[in-house]
């Protein structure tokens, strides 16, 4: 058996605000009718949670669902726990046109935290972070500078970023240069 390993292995970088690789985390993609009570039934079973609404996340990375686009789920679950929950999940689906893949190790996670957090998100995806336009659960599926990335709020001050994890060193190193003490701009 091979050893398990996160892209960068817990690298962490502290600046403006604290930017972290946060290690391996179960994902699934699950495409299907997002109304459906059988892809409902399959996201609470593998989650605890339901189908969230248009850019929203409920729960967190030990055990959430966040919404991708009209047709597609991110199912996060623990790293341990993946092909288990994956399985009852097929189970929950059978008989319904959906599709749940297994993505966790293509996959990278990060975290940045502190008070210029909402900043330093700023500096390198399109999106209004203000606490107005932007709050805990709210989240976004957009660029990461020139690579594509998903992101949300986990509380006031602190985000989550899932990217592709052949991207993982680049998103790390663009995190850690927007979150350079130098490079204070202060608009949130």
């Amino acid at each position: 058996m091979s050893n398990l390993a996160s892209v960068l292995n817990g690298a962490s970088f502290n600046g403006l605000a604290k930017v972290d690789e946060a290690g391996l985390f179960g994902m699934i993609t699950l495409r299907g009718d997002l109304g459906s009570a059988k892809v409902a039934a399959a996201v609470k079973g593998a989650t605890g949670q339901d189908v969230p609404g248009v850019r929203q996340i409920n729960g967190d990375l030990a055990g959430g669902v966040a919404w991708m686009s009209t047709d597609e789920l991110l199912v996060l679950v623990p790293y341990a726990d993946v092909t288990a929950k994956l399985a009852d999940m097929l189970t929950a689906l059978e008989g319904e046109h959906a599709l749940a893949v297994n993505v966790s190790d293509a996959r990278a996670v990060f975290r940045v935290s502190g008070a210029s957090a909402r900043e330093v998100m700023g500096k390198i995806a399109p999106v209004d972070f203000s606490a107005a336009a932007f709050g805990p659960g709210d989240f976004r599926r957009s660029r990461l500078a020139q690579v594509a990335g998903a992101f949300w709020l986990d509380s006031e001050d602190s985000f989550a970023i899932v990217c592709f994890r052949s991207t993982g060193d680049y998103v790390f190193n663009l995190l850690s240069a927007a979150a350079n003490p130098k490079s204070a701009v202060g608009v949130y």
